[in-house]
């Protein structure tokens, strides 16, 4: 009983374009709703939280939609091609609409340039405003406008490096936002078509995300669903890594970019989408992988010959409780992260003055190297161990990184980071496998969509509530606040009794070392 890699891998690339999607979106949305549309933290929290509004009603419809359907490619694969095509174009359509927004702010949207400053000065010198600390000012009262107009984006530091000037951070950029703002209520329909194409963008990702992750265990044998996850969460890494690399190639972090138009960005991200699309539909051939992984569970004694695939079986009370407390942990795991993902890249530049990508491109890094072995320890040890060795790993690494600053060594940012991607490895490899262990072949879309209703529950939630107490008390209070929700998963998860993978009597010993459970 061996997994078969290159199969799953062939499989994995409707995650890959699924996860270059996300993190073009995570990363540069919040930037795009703050620098050029003005929105406050809590504002842009709660546009960043509409995906998983939507998911928390579309992914377990559409998941059970999946589980019905029955065309000759398959109960998955239509979704995945019409859902990945639909977002691919709306992806560059933000673009186009970002560029249109642009032109609304005009020469106010030059960085460094002087007359561009004067212009924001004369307009919001008179209005209330607030640092990334938290500090209230008013901005004629804190500077002339001799002083507001000299302030650069970069300066030099004592050791003769390029930073980013703190004065830039914590007062041109709360004016500027001030003055886009001004500018949105102003003219807001572009605004509104922006809104209106990125609702149709995420309604397109909601049609196929459930059915693209319930593909793998439609294909895979249960006890090698660990091994073959973390195979698929390898490839959903990569394509995020890839995106991390056009970013720092793009310098979508950098101040002097704030204004930058996305139009190329997008367009080569949404290319990416489509290239993976057409290795998948070239190499996945769904209904022959569905009957040949049936064929070897009956070879194995996994399932009875005649199993119908499309049966739905009930849980038992225990069972229930276990789900219960499974998903439970997901929320509460997902209410610290996502708030790192979906605010991380607007604190780096205002907190921490370091490039966002270069540090998430590490926590990727380090999650691509612990998968393949993560599935090994789980198969020694079990998926609920190795989940809570994962939570403590994430626990420590988000509190260790509440008390870093931008004079705190890159290097130990950049290790905590590596800590919480082995971290977040470890928990993804084994949670989804945990949930469809406890459900029958013909009801995967259904418990991955519960999967899904579960940790895109939190990320309604956390975005807008992470996003208001950053507004509220300083963005410092992000970290903290992701620690706290990852050490409460830990405690949900201890009363987690079911979902590790059983093995059939007489086949633990024979494939222990490859089972991957």
């Amino acid at each position: 009983m061996k997994l078969n890699y290159k199969r799953t891998i062939c499989v994995g690339f409707a995650f890959f374009l699924i996860c270059a999607f996300w993190q073009a979106y995570n990363n540069t949305i919040p930037l795009i709703l703050t620098n050029k549309f003005g929105m406050s933290q809590t504002w842009s929290g709660l546009v960043m939280a509409l995906d998983n509004i939507l998911a928390i009603f579309l992914l377990p419809l559409f998941g059970m939609i999946s589980d019905r359907c029955r065309s000759p490619r398959g109960r998955r694969t239509p979704f995945i091609v019409i859902g990945t095509i639909a977002a691919a174009i709306c992806l560059v359509g933000l673009a186009f609409i970002d560029n249109a927004q642009l032109q609304h702010l005009g020469a106010a949207a030059e960085i460094d340039d002087p007359a561009a400053l004067a212009q924001i000065y004369e307009t919001e010198s008179d209005l209330s405003l607030q640092t990334p600390d938290g500090e209230n000012y008013i901005l004629s009262e804190r500077f002339s406008e001799e002083e507001f107009t000299a302030i650069q984006s970069q300066i030099t530091d004592s050791t003769g490096k390029t930073v980013t000037n703190p004065d830039y951070t914590n007062y041109v950029v709360p004016a500027r936002q001030a003055y886009a703002s001004q500018v949105t209520k102003a003219s807001p329909s572009t605004l509104v078509l922006f809104m209106i194409v990125l609702l149709l963008a995420l309604l397109a990702m909601a049609s196929f995300r459930s059915p693209a992750v319930a593909l793998m265990p439609d294909v895979t044998m249960k006890p090698l669903r660990s091994k073959a996850n973390a195979v698929i969460n390898l490839m959903g890494t990569v394509g995020g890594i890839l995106v991390l690399g056009l970013g720092i190639a793009f310098a979508t972090s950098a101040v002097r970019n704030s204004y930058m138009s996305y139009v190329g960005y997008f367009a080569v991200i949404a290319g990416i989408m489509l290239l993976a699309l057409a290795i998948f539909l070239l190499t996945v051939r769904e209904p022959q992988f569905v009957e040949e992984m049936h064929a070897d569970s009956v070879r194995y004694g996994i399932e009875e010959e005649n199993a119908d695939e499309s049966a739905s079986r009930k849980l038992k009370p225990e069972e229930k409780r276990s789900l219960f407390f499974i998903l439970a942990s997901i929320v509460l795991w997902f209410m610290g992260y996502n708030a790192i993902i979906s605010k991380y890249s607007v604190y780096a530049s205002n907190i921490l003055h370091k490039d966002y990508n270069l540090t998430l491109m590490i926590a990727q890094v380090a999650a691509i190297i612990s998968y393949l072995p993560v599935g090994a320890i789980a198969s020694k040890i079990g998926r609920k161990k190795t989940i809570l060795a994962g939570v403590v790993m994430l626990t420590v690494a988000f509190g260790s990184a509440a008390f870093m600053r931008a004079d705190s060594p890159t290097l130990l940012m950049n290790c905590l980071f590596a800590l919480a991607g082995i971290a977040w490895a470890t928990i993804n490899v084994n949670s989804f496998p945990m949930v469809v262990e406890l459900c029958s072949g013909g009801d995967v879309g259904k418990y991955t969509g519960f999967y899904y209703t579960a940790s895109m529950a939190a990320q309604i939630v956390t975005p807008i509530f992470s996003g208001w107490l950053m507004d509220t008390f300083g963005m410092t209070v992000l970290f903290p606040y992701a620690a706290i929700f990852a050490g409460l998963a830990f405690v949900t998860m201890i009363f987690v009794k079911h979902g590790d993978s059983v093995l059939p009597a007489g086949q633990k010993e024979k494939t222990a070392g490859t089972a991957g459970e």
